[in-house]
């Protein structure tokens, strides 16, 4: 291992013990109402191991120029060392006074990544290389000064409910890479993660308003519904290949829109002989296509009914309701 690698190994070393052994340093900080500001009193700061590198480099120039008597020598030391001791300060500003405004997120599945944008303004001056994590996602951004800056973490997700917005870290090394100025943040957020839909659930037969015949929910005939040519992100059963053979592209079967009358009873209770966490991703998967076809649809829960209704928001209450089911 390099000199280099090892002053980076015990720099890193050094920066974990410390948020061990301080927990004032570090992601223990008790979670906070937003807006979130940093001052002097949360902001720390560690020579970097290219930091560490540069302070050496300076002993060995300031020796050689004392052993030497060389004025020129011993003033190129002192004018990098005053550079050093400003990038010090000027790593700190860049954190002083940064204020974390929001925190939004949209609602993922399970096991999906979920993007998590965070919002940030600067007072009167601008930012620049900052960096946020949390836990393994990183993204990197700029504040300009009397503007929102906004990064956005992809966090992983492993189940539905609700899941604590890990502790965000909230950096620079700005401007020369010396020293690394950093602050935790913990808002008091919590994100919904949806319930992980079923890959490939029989849909049940949709009401006929007539009352005559019933019919699956979303056809299955190239003739039962309109064609569209095929987008990233389609699912291969809604490809028409028949069709497709006829075109220089796929085309894709586009439901048609259900009747106004139609509504579509996602029951629950008729979902017998299979586990709770399948019924959760059945029905979540029978919400996804109810609300694909634009189709009036209820939602039937052992101790709450959703419904009838359809939409964007009556989408969003059902799979959040699927979600916090115990």
């Amino acid at each position: 291992m390099s000199a280099a690698a090892r002053l980076r190994a015990g720099a890193a070393a050094v920066a974990r013990h410390a948020e061990i052994r301080l927990p004032s340093l570090t992601r223990q900080r008790r979670a906070e109402p937003l807006p979130i500001a940093l001052h002097r009193r949360r902001i720390y700061i560690v020579p970097t191991g290219f930091g560490l590198l540069f302070a050496v480099m300076l002993l060995v120039m300031l020796l050689g120029a004392l052993n030497y008597n060389n004025n020129a020598a011993l003033l190129l030391t002192c004018l990098l060392g005053t550079a050093a001791v400003n990038s010090m300060y000027g790593a700190f500003r860049a954190l002083n006074g940064l204020r974390l405004e929001t925190v939004a997120a949209a609602s993922v599945p399970a096991g999906q990544p979920l993007p998590v944008t965070l919002s940030f303004t600067a007072a009167g001056r601008t930012r620049r290389s900052l960096t946020v994590n949390a836990d393994a996602a990183v993204a990197a951004f700029a504040v300009d000064a009397g503007a929102i800056g906004s990064a956005t973490l992809m966090l992983p997700t492993a189940q539905r409910g609700w899941m604590p917005l890990p502790p965000i870290k909230l950096s620079s090394t700005w401007p020369f890479g010396l020293f690394r100025a950093w602050s935790w943040l913990r808002p008091q957020t919590r994100l919904l993660v949806y319930a992980r839909a079923e890959a490939a659930a029989v849909m049940p037969p949709a009401p006929d308003p007539t009352g005559t015949s019933a019919t699956p929910l979303g056809g299955d005939g190239d003739d039962s519904a309109g064609l569209r040519e095929y987008r990233a992100g389609d699912p291969p059963r809604q490809i028409a290949w028949k069709v497709s053979a006829h075109h220089d592209d796929l085309r894709v079967r586009q439901p048609e829109r259900a009747s106004d009358d139609a509504e579509w009873r996602l029951d629950w209770h008729a979902l017998r002989g299979i586990d709770a966490e399948r019924r959760i991703a059945r029905l979540a998967h029978w919400v996804n296509e109810a609300h694909a076809v634009r189709a009036r649809w209820s939602l039937i829960l052992p101790e709450v009914m959703l419904g009838p209704d359809r939409g964007e928001a009556h989408w969003h209450a059902c799979q959040s309701a699927l979600a916090l089911l115990p």
